[in-house]
């Protein structure tokens, strides 16, 4: 399986608080999505984290302290938390899209509603 890369020419628009396994939106242990038109980018700062895309269950990706995930948008896929670990979640754009509104960038960080 071929991991993703982010596109050149994309732009940060965001970075999410870094979440431990105590504060992780359960939002990003369940199936969601980038919105379409933003990619997202797991980065652990400790520990290890299990990215799986949903479409490819059978290869879920380990990433480790320092490594970090690239993720396209709408691609479903979800977090699981074997282990202590720390991570953000970077949120980046093509320079022409809108900039999304905090809390809108995916649906798994919208909560409830």
């Amino acid at each position: 399986m071929n991991q993703p890369c982010l596109p050149d020419g994309l732009e940060h628009v965001r970075t999410t608080d870094t979440f431990d396994n105590d504060t992780v939106p359960a939002g990003l242990l369940r199936a969601h999505r980038v919105a379409d038109g933003v990619w997202g980018r797991l980065v652990v700062h400790s520990g290890t984290v299990t990215f799986v895309f949903d479409d490819e269950p059978e290869h879920p990706i380990t990433v480790s302290a320092g490594d970090a995930v690239a993720i396209p948008p709408a691609r479903q896929h979800h977090l699981e938390l074997h282990e202590a670990a720390t991570f953000a979640v970077e949120f980046h754009r093509l320079p022409n899209m809108p900039t999304p509104e905090a809390g809108t960038e995916s649906t798994a960080l919208r909560g409830p509603g």
